[in-house]
């Protein structure tokens, strides 16, 4: 797929366009564009040539004629008159935190700045320092983004960094005088990847609040402190730094701050249109007709005002909340789950008993349990041969007698080949209570066969599931290319749920393509992949990328009574493909 391809592009154009000083409305259709293309769950290749292009949002027929022109040479005119026109290193530069355009400008003009080694060279001999609209303190908080950028993982996985999250917001919580506080920003829209962490809160004293955040022992490095912001640093979950804004907000303003602090950007300005067309004005500090401030406290204020219903914070991504007019159906929650779909016992690779997942299960209220630990090729993981599979299940038929209150249902994780067989014969599978089927080997296999392996293990009556299907790792591993279009009607026709990984390391099905799986009419199991008990606790995840992709109680399977469950189950065994 050429998709990230043209994305990044299109992208690049923007950042060109800003440091040209080009029209911003450019700027900004250059970027929505991207973005559309970076959401598409199919080629565009493949849109192109049903001559669909200007049915992707955000294009039209100028940016259609230049999607085309990628297609056919691998170029972009505009791009190419661009990158001519200015020196390669200096979109690099707007990375830089302190650094926008007019100041990228600046220094190249005044200083001959083109690349990040230049600007360190300026930082270290006092010139930039010298330049009028720079000074001492500006220099040094630029040459501290340098060093974080250095430093700096980039985005990390949501699973790793919302706990920081929550331990800092609880840490904040207990300062003298803190009255309320929130997570705001991509951590609480449940985004996959946080570029950083943003908190809010009210406090009776907010440089004393601030001071205390700057001090806490989480923190590597002070980038800002003052009476109502402090920016920090802190050693990121799994590598590298990651900056924390805490901003101290007026209570009157705290609802219109928390709104436009959790974003997205284009969902704020969708509200920000809406407000103007009333002839008002909203931001951080609320909503105001004139000088007057109609609506901040609570941000369930400020969409009542613009007739919408209280939009929730998965959701505001600009892709249809605004247009429904916040008619939103009931989105899945963690209470509606009844079980866990996919869990390992120390059977295979996991470190605990059956018995102990299934307590552990069972104290988070859960109805059942289901054991499916790796199959035979899965050599790394100790998979499990025929017969050690059939004592397994015994064991589990065993283990769920014992256990009182849940009832624990014998599966496995049975690896799909790289021919698209499955690891064991369908008599073994029919002995078995609920079957997911994985791609865990080639695969760097094309298109076309990843896509067959696929659905040759839908089309199979006893696969219950299809396992993490893309077979992405956040940050580690990219997504496995597969027609999706394909493998959502296989799932449809086939009636084979799709799995969403709560794994904090894959998330996957990821939200878009829950989206284009609900549409096309499959059924969605979240499971947690947890091979401890304390694994289990990754399902709000899973929900909360559920809920990104509009997911409600009844797209979800493992929100069914165990009766329920057990009958959807033999109905799919029927099923004739």
């Amino acid at each position: 797929m050429v998709n990230p391809e043209i994305a990044a592009v299109f992208n690049e154009i923007a950042d060109l366009l800003e440091l040209t000083g080009g029209d911003p409305f450019r700027v900004n259709s250059y970027r929505k564009a991207a973005r559309s293309i970076e959401d598409l769950t199919e080629d565009i290749a493949d849109v192109a040539n049903r001559g669909e292009l200007q049915n992707i949002p955000g294009v039209g027929k100028g940016t259609a004629e230049r999607i085309m022109q990628y297609l056919k040479t691998g170029k972009v005119a505009v791009h190419q008159e661009l990158l001519n026109s200015i020196p390669r290193g200096l979109p690099e530069l707007l990375t830089v935190p302190g650094l926008g355009p007019k100041k990228v400008q600046a220094l190249h003009r005044e200083l001959g700045v083109n690349s990040m080694a230049d600007l360190e060279a300026v930082i270290a001999d006092g010139r930039a320092e010298r330049l009028p609209g720079f000074g001492k303190k500006s220099v040094e908080k630029i040459a501290e983004g340098l060093a974080f950028l250095k430093r700096s993982a980039g985005r990390t996985p949501l699973g790793a960094a919302l706990p920081l999250a929550e331990g800092l917001r609880d840490a904040v919580r207990e300062f003298t005088g803190v009255r309320r506080i929130e997570i705001a920003g991509s951590a609480r829209r449940g985004c996959e990847t946080v570029g950083d962490i943003d908190l809010l809160c009210i406090a009776d004293d907010g440089e004393r609040v601030v001071n205390a955040f700057t001090k806490l022992p989480e923190v590597t490095g002070v980038r800002a402190a003052g009476g109502t912001k402090g920016s920090v640093l802190v050693a990121g979950p799994v590598r590298g730094e990651i900056q924390v804004d805490l901003r101290v907000v007026p209570e009157e303003s705290f609802g219109a701050a928390l709104q436009y602090f959790t974003g997205s950007k284009e969902h704020n300005v969708r509200l920000r249109e809406l407000a103007v067309r009333r002839g008002w004005k909203l931001n951080e500090y609320g909503l105001f007709d004139g000088d007057r401030r109609i609506a901040g406290r609570e941000e369930e204020e400020i969409y009542e005002k613009l007739d919408l219903r209280p939009i929730p914070p998965e959701l505001r991504e600009d892709r249809g909340e605004i247009e429904c007019r916040g008619e939103i159906p009931r989105l899945v929650s963690l209470a509606d789950i009844k079980g866990d779909m996919h869990v390992h016992s120390t059977a295979s690779d996991g470190r605990s008993t059956i018995e102990e997942m299934a307590e552990a299960a069972g104290k988070r209220g859960y109805r059942y349990l289901a054991i499916c630990d790796h199959s035979k090729s899965s050599v790394i993981a100790n998979g499990l041969d025929e017969t050690r599979l059939l004592r397994h299940i015994q064991d589990i038929r065993a283990a769920g007698e014992r256990v009182k209150g849940l009832t624990l249902l014998a599966g496995i994780e049975c690896d799909i080949l790289a021919n698209g067989s499955l690891d064991y014969p369908d008599d073994i599978l029919a002995q078995l209570d609920w079957v997911i089927a994985s791609i865990h080997s080639a695969q760097q296999q094309d298109r076309a066969s990843l896509t067959r392996r696929s659905i040759a293990a839908m089309e199979n009556p006893y696969v219950c599931c299809l396992g993490h299907p893309s077979g992405r790792l956040l940050g580690r591993r990219d997504a496995m290319d597969l027609d999706w279009d394909e493998l959502f009607a296989t799932a449809a026709r086939t009636g084979c749920a799709l799995e969403i990984s709560a794994s904090w390391q894959r998330l996957d099905l990821k939200d878009v393509h829950i989206r284009q799986a609900i549409d096309a009419g499959c059924r969605l199991a979240i499971s947690t992949d947890a091979h401890s008990t304390d694994q289990l606790d990754q399902m709000p995840l899973g929900v909360q990328t559920a809920r990104r992709g509009w997911a409600t109680p009844e797209h979800i399977l493992n929100t069914l009574p165990v009766a329920r469950l057990r009958a959807w189950i033999a109905a799919k065994r029927k099923r004739r493909m």
